[in-house]
């Protein structure tokens, strides 16, 4: 997370690009990363994909290689709802969760595999 975990980060700029599957974004302290719409879906901030509490959190869903991001809705001023084309809508994206995926990208990423390996289910 930022350094100031009490301060809000906002985004300055995001990006879905299609061609590469992933949203970029860039903060107002000049942070900037990119997150593969794959892991936006597999660690949606929905209690469908997150669970109800950190127990009982449910295998992650299969076959997310591929998904695309069809629109994203801004929530106030401190989220995006977005939109995949797999049908999944509820998660709502704050600011702070997604630096939070931004700079634990690849962390997150290697962690959400070894759970799929693990449930016995595929990527794509």
């Amino acid at each position: 997370m930022s350094a100031d975990p009490t301060a809000t980060v906002w985004p300055t700029r995001l990006e879905f690009n299609a061609a590469r599957a992933e949203l970029e974004i860039v903060f107002d302290d000049g942070y900037s990363q990119t997150i593969p719409f794959e892991l936006l879906r597999v660690e949606s901030p929905s209690a469908e994909t997150r669970g109800h509490s950190p127990a009982d959190r449910p295998p992650p869903p299969p076959s997310k290689k591929s998904v695309k991001v069809i629109g994203a809705d801004p929530v106030g001023r401190y989220a995006l709802r977005i939109r995949f084309d797999d049908g999944h809508d509820t998660g709502l994206y704050t600011w702070d969760w997604l630096r939070e995926l931004a700079e634990d990208r690849d962390t997150l990423m290697a962690d959400y595999l070894k759970r799929l390996k693990a449930a016995g289910r595929s990527r794509d």
